[in-house]
C-alpha cells in the first residue's frame, strides 16, 4: 500500500467511528446492554488504546495516559492486566469528551509516525496498521449493535439514527445457486488483508448442493412462528429447545409478532417490517430449527465460500445502516453455518500479542458468513470468518438455505 493511500484509509476509517458516535450523547456512551456487549464510548477508547499499544508504544512514542491501558486492553493477556468486561459500564471515567480528544492526540500522533518513515519502515508498519484498520471497522458494528441492545431496553424505544425515506422492498431473488460438488479450494490466499483465521488456503471434498440466492424472510419466519415453531422439540437440536423454554423465546431478538404485522427494532428505532426482507437476529438454534421447517438445511462454511468466491471485493451500496435492504450479494445479515469455529489445516496465530486475536477463541463457537446492514463498507469478502456462539442474537445474523442435490 502507498503512504497516501494508507494515510487515506487510516482517517477514513477513524472517521467513521466517530460519525457512527455523534448521535449519541455521553449518557448513551456510556450505556452497557448484558455482560458480553461494551459502551460506545469504551469502543472508541479501545480501538485507540490498540494504535498506541502496538503501533506507536513499540516505536518509542510514550502513551497519553498510561493508566487508561487497564481499562481498554480487551483480552491481550501477553500486553497485561484488564478491566473486567462485563463492569466496562461503570467505567465512567474517562469521560466521553476525554476519550474524543485522546482519539484526537493518537491521530495526530500516527500521521507524523506515518508520514515521517522512511519507505523500509513503512513498509514495515503497513501489515499492523492496517490490522488495526480492520479491528476498528469490526468495532464499528460492534459499536452499532451493542447501542441498539441497549436502546432496545428502553421503554421508550429511542432511535439511533433517522428513519431515511426507502423505496419499497425488491421482492426476493428467487432460485438457487447449484454446485456439482468435487474438489474445490477454500481460504485467502494472493494479495489484499485478510485476517490470519481465513487461511492456509486449502483443498476441501464438497457433496453436489445448493444455495438459495436469497436469505430467509421475515414472512417466512412469521409463517414458521404461527406454525408452533418455537414449540415443536422435533426441529430443535437439544440445546436450543433448552434455551426456548429456559428464556422464553418465541421470535428473535428484537423482533415480535402484532396481529398480522411483525415489529422489528434497529439502529432507526421500532418499525413494521416487510414481508420481503430478511429476517434478522436469528441465533444459530433459530436458523437451524427454521431451515428444517422450511426443507432445507445450514450450509457448511465451505459450501458459502464456494457459492460466493466471485463475489465482488466492495460490493456495498452506500454507507447507510438502511433497514430491509441488501447491503451486499451476500445478503443484509451475517449468515449462520454448520461449521464449527476451528483451525484451517496448518494455521499457526502470529507471534507476539496480536497473535491472540483470532486463535484463541477457536472453540465453542459457530462459523458466520457474509455481512450485514451493520458491516462497514468493503469490510468483508468470500473469505472472511465470523464467528459467534449459537445462542447469538444481538448480532445482525440471518440465514441463506441449503439443500443437497442427488
Amino acid at each position: 500500500m502507498e503512504r497516501q493511500d494508507l494515510l487515506d484509509a487510516y482517517r477514513r476509517t477513524r472517521d467513521r467511528t466517530e460519525r457512527l458516535a455523534w448521535p449519541l450523547s455521553p449518557e448513551d456512551q456510556g450505556l452497557q446492554a448484558f455482560p458480553d456487549a461494551s459502551p460506545t464510548r469504551w469502543h472508541r477508547a479501545h480501538t485507540t488504546w490498540f494504535f498506541e499499544t502496538f503501533v506507536l508504544g513499540p516505536r518509542g512514542v510514550p502513551a497519553h495516559e498510561p493508566a487508561w491501558g487497564v481499562l481498554f486492553n480487551s483480552y491481550y493477556e501477553a500486553v497485561g492486566p484488564r478491566h473486567s468486561r462485563p463492569e466496562r459500564g461503570l467505567l465512567s471515567r474517562p469521560s466521553t469528551s476525554e476519550v474524543g480528544a485522546w482519539r484526537h492526540v493518537v491521530d495526530e500522533r500516527m500521521e507524523e509516525l506515518l508520514t515521517g518513515l522512511d519507505d523500509g519502515a513503512l513498509a514495515e508498519v503497513t501489515p499492523l496498521v492496517t490490522l488495526g484498520l480492520a479491528h476498528e471497522q469490526q468495532h464499528q458494528e460492534l459499536l452499532v449493535t451493542d447501542i441498539v441492545a441497549a436502546f432496545a431496553r428502553h421503554p421508550l424505544r429511542p432511535a439511533m439514527l433517522d428513519l431515511p425515506d426507502l423505496p419499497p422492498v425488491d421482492p426476493p431473488d428467487e432460485g438457487w445457486i447449484e454446485h456439482p460438488g468435487g474438489r474445490a479450494r477454500i481460504g485467502h490466499e494472493g494479495v489484499g488483508f485478510a485476517f490470519d483465521n481465513e487461511g492456509p488456503a486449502h483443498d476441501v471434498w464438497l457433496a453436489p448442493f445448493a444455495l438459495q440466492r436469497r436469505l430467509v424472510t421475515v414472512g417466512e419466519w412469521a409463517a414458521f412462528a404461527r406454525d408452533g415453531g418455537y414449540a415443536t422439540p422435533s426441529l430443535w437440536l437439544s440445546d436450543g429447545i433448552a434455551r426456548v423454554r429456559a428464556e422464553g423465546w418465541e421470535a428473535p431478538a428484537y423482533t415480535r409478532l402484532e396481529g398480522d404485522a411483525v415489529v422489528v427494532f434497529g439502529p432507526h428505532g421500532e418499525r413494521e417490517a416487510d414481508a420481503d426482507e430478511p429476517v434478522l437476529h436469528l441465533s444459530f438454534y433459530e436458523a437451524d430449527a427454521l431451515a428444517t421447517w422450511l426443507g432445507g438445511r445450514v450450509p457448511t462454511e465451505a459450501e458459502w465460500e464456494v457459492a460466493f468466491a466471485d463475489a465482488a471485493d466492495d460490493p456495498w451500496r452506500d454507507e447507510r445502516l438502511v433497514p430491509a435492504q441488501a447491503a451486499s450479494p451476500y445478503g443484509a445479515a451475517w449468515q449462520w453455518t454448520r461449521s464449527a469455529y476451528e483451525p484451517y489445516p496448518g494455521y499457526r496465530p502470529a507471534a507476539g500479542a496480536v497473535g491472540e486475536y483470532n486463535g484463541k477463541f477457536m472453540i465453542d463457537q459457530q462459523v458466520l458468513r457474509g455481512g450485514s446492514v451493520f458491516t462497514p463498507p468493503g469490510h468483508s469478502r468470500p473469505t472472511y470468518r465470523n464467528f459467534w456462539p449459537a445462542r447469538t442474537r444481538f448480532q445482525a445474523t440471518g440465514l441463506r438455505l441449503a439443500r443437497d442435490l442427488r
